[in-house]
């Protein structure tokens, strides 16, 4: 599985060379369904996790309040698989109904969900990062793995999953857990990832408009500088050039690591180290969708040639199924200095 982002609708450092030394690398993840195994790189897959570990739990409290129906992690891939055959049937025929009388009996017996879970709860894999296949930044020496958790439930003063990190040794994991315990019930159903394959591919970011100076986000927004170039951004369905280059240009949208924070609900902001107070930079990018309609220039190419059912439509692409915040991204920033420092949090 590969696939390839098509060339840049422009090329942006040919009229803004600016930008040039600007550029930083980022590594589209490009996560797929797939059965990833605990020695794929994957998203929301199994993990090599050692036996003799305890598997991390949420000892915070929770917010009781912010969902009024829960599942189990069961529950949720019972009704994604009936959600799936409905989709394939009425792709085959699209008279066909929508939904069965026992795919209703499940989905309404599915609907009394379960009872609050009051305690500490295991924690759910999001993400698995082997460095030989996706490069990452700041990490251990002696480490070739990143493993990321979070917790399945809501806590008041964040709209997003807590999260976890853990940097291991591969090779030093001799004795596998069989079977990690999985949390009682999920809050929310798009806090548990569908398993994907990933296939990195690496391309260039830019900053975000807002993170360059005033000047030069001037010279962005002269349309007389586009149109000398021969260039004709508004016909892109961009409002302006601005908006022209932060949604085909300066950095790529979907899950990735590395590469330049994409802001946007928030204005740039300090990201310091708790600990040392180090400028922390993006590690991993956790996104709602691959693109959206804004951003359908970033579709790879196979994908455009020979489009399966999952992409027949209008965007956006959403393969891991999971809702950051109503569709945002969770960005975790790490300290170049040292990554056993906390990592921060990022919703944009």
């Amino acid at each position: 599985m590969s696939f390839t982002t098509p060339p840049r609708p422009f090329d942006v450092t040919a009229l803004f060379p600016q930008l040039a030394p600007l550029a930083r690398t980022a590594t589209r993840l490009h996560p797929r369904p797939g059965s990833p195994t605990v020695h794929d790189s994957s998203a929301g897959g199994p993990l090599l996790w050692p036996a003799d570990e305890p598997w991390p739990h949420c000892e915070e409290p929770h917010d009781s309040e912010a969902a009024d129906e829960m599942h189990s992690p069961d529950d949720i891939r019972l009704l994604r698989r009936i959600h799936a055959a409905a989709a394939e049937r009425r792709l085959r025929a699209p008279q066909a109904p929508a939904i069965t009388p026992e795919e209703r009996e499940i989905e309404q017996r599915l609907r009394e969900g379960h009872p609050w879970f009051d305690g500490p709860i295991p924690m759910i894999p999001v993400a698995q990062l082997y460095t030989p296949d996706v490069p990452l930044p700041a990490s251990p020496p002696g480490a070739d793995l990143l493993q990321v958790l979070w917790c399945p439930c809501g806590h008041e003063e964040f709209a997003h999953p807590r999260t976890a990190l853990f940097w291991r040794s591969s090779a030093s994991v001799t004795d596998v857990v069989d079977a990690p315990p999985e949390p009682p019930v999920i809050q929310f159903d798009w806090y548990l990832p569908e398993p994907c394959l990933l296939a990195p591919e690496q391309v260039t970011d830019y900053p975000s408009p807002m993170e360059l100076s005033k000047e030069l986000q001037q010279q962005l927004g002269d349309v007389s500088r586009w149109e000398t170039a021969g260039f004709a951004w508004d016909g892109t369905g961009a409002l302006d050039p601005q908006e022209f280059y932060f949604r085909n240009l300066c950095h790529a949208p979907g899950w990735k690591t590395g590469g330049l924070t994409r802001w946007g609900l928030t204005d740039p902001m300090p990201r310091p180290c708790p600990e040392c107070g180090t400028e922390t930079t993006p590690l991993l990018t956790i996104a709602s969708s691959e693109w959206n309609s804004g951003s359908k220039s970033w579709m790879p190419d196979e994908e455009r040639t020979n489009p399966t059912p999952l992409l027949i439509g209008t965007p956006p692409a959403n393969f891991t199924l999971l809702d950051i915040a109503g569709a945002y991204d969770l960005q975790l920033h790490a300290c170049p200095v040292s990554p056993d420092h906390p990592h921060i949090e990022l919703v944009q």
